[in-house]
C-alpha cells in the first residue's frame, strides 16, 4: 500500500475537498442553500489576477495568475459573497487577497 505524502500544513482531504474545514463550510452552506438563505452558490470559482503578459512576437513572458475561491454564492441580502476557508494564510494567499480588492473591488470573507 502506497502511502501519500502529508500536506503542506497538514490539512487532511475530506469528502472530495482540501480540507475537513472546506467540507464542513461546504456542507453549512449546501444547508443555508436549502433554508433559502443563500443563492446561486458556486465552488471552485477562478477570479484573474494579473493577464498573460506577452513579447511583441506574441511569445508568453508570464502566464497569468489566479485566485480560486472556494465558494462564492449570494446572501440573503443580495449581495455577492466570495469565500476563502483557510487553515494558514501565507504571504502568496495575502497578495491574492489584495489584488482581488484592488482588481475586482471584492474583499474575501475568511472562514
Amino acid at each position: 500500500m502506497r502511502k501519500t505524502k502529508p500536506s503542506k500544513y497538514h490539512a487532511e482531504k475530506s469528502g472530495g475537498y482540501d480540507s475537513r474545514k472546506e467540507h464542513r463550510r461546504a456542507n453549512e452552506l449546501r444547508l443555508l442553500l436549502r433554508a433559502g438563505l443563500i443563492s446561486d452558490l458556486r465552488e471552485q470559482v477562478p477570479y484573474e489576477l494579473i493577464p498573460t503578459q506577452r513579447a511583441p512576437d506574441g511569445k508568453v513572458l508570464e502566464r497569468a495568475c489566479h485566485y480560486v475561491a472556494d465558494f462564492v454564492y449570494t446572501d440573503e441580502h443580495g449581495n455577492t459573497i466570495v469565500e476563502d476557508t483557510k487553515g494558514v494564510r501565507t504571504d502568496v494567499y495575502r497578495i491574492k487577497r489584495k489584488l482581488m480588492l484592488k482588481v475586482h473591488g471584492i474583499r474575501i470573507t475568511e472562514r
